[in-house]
């Protein structure tokens, strides 16, 4: 099944809609991430394909530096230690995926994540920490985190390994599973079991739907796009 069917599966379905969906799949234990994983901001909401990379601590020391001789030396790092490798093979509907290196650290920033976004991500999962925050919530990208962060990544953290099965929040995400955001957090289907999960959590939104709707319709309330 290719990007664009399985993007279709889950068109709509909330976070709650999915996790229901891996409860008649027997995933009774599978795919509910860390609640210590949120979005960065109210109202952010992404699903996608798993777009995996992987950070590690640096072992390398920071050396005795000038200013103007560590402005060369953080190039070098983000040229030759912490190279975007993830960019160029971001396709439309990833979001892009990251094991943090688990230092308080902002991997991810104003600048990386609109560019992911620009390439064609829908958003961006890390089990780690975002920095710029301000800007990262007026750009409007759908960022879950684990924290808020300071510190740039030179001197701290190196790029380890693209498209690797990686742990965020206690659930092992491959590359090519699913992955679902919104204000309950973070769920994500493996993708042999993509269609079971999206057609039972498809009846729970539809049947959740039409409960509700009951509901307004009694209070007398104008229907909106959740009902």
């Amino acid at each position: 099944m290719g990007t664009a069917e399985l993007l279709r599966l889950f068109d709509g379905l909330r976070v709650a809609d999915v996790r229901d969906g891996l409860d008649w799949a027997g995933l009774h234990a599978k795919g509910t991430v860390s609640p210590e994983i949120k979005p960065l901001f109210q109202g952010a909401r992404m699903t996608g394909i798993a777009r995996t990379m992987r950070f590690r601590p640096t072992e390398k020391a920071v050396p005795p530096l000038t200013p103007e001789e560590y402005t060369e030396w953080a190039g070098r790092w983000y040229r030759d230690i912490y190279p975007d490798r993830i960019t160029p093979v971001i396709e439309r509907g990833d979001i892009v995926v990251i094991q943090s290196a688990g230092l308080p650290v902002g991997e991810i920033g104003s600048n990386n994540s609109l560019a992911w976004h620009a390439a064609g991500a829908t958003g961006i999962l890390t089990s780690g920490g975002v920095r710029d925050t301000d800007e990262c919530v007026m750009q409007g990208v759908p960022i879950f985190c684990a924290y808020r962060a300071q510190s740039m990544v030179q001197g701290r953290v190196e790029f380890d390994a693209l498209d690797v099965s990686v742990d965020i929040g206690g659930v092992l995400i491959r590359p090519g599973d699913i992955v679902v955001g919104d204000g309950d957090g973070v769920v994500a289907v493996p993708v042999e079991h993509a269609e079971t999960v999206a057609t039972y959590a498809r009846q729970e939104l539809e049947n959740d739907k039409r409960g509700r709707r009951a509901l307004y319709e009694r209070l007398g309330r104008p229907l909106d796009e959740t009902v």
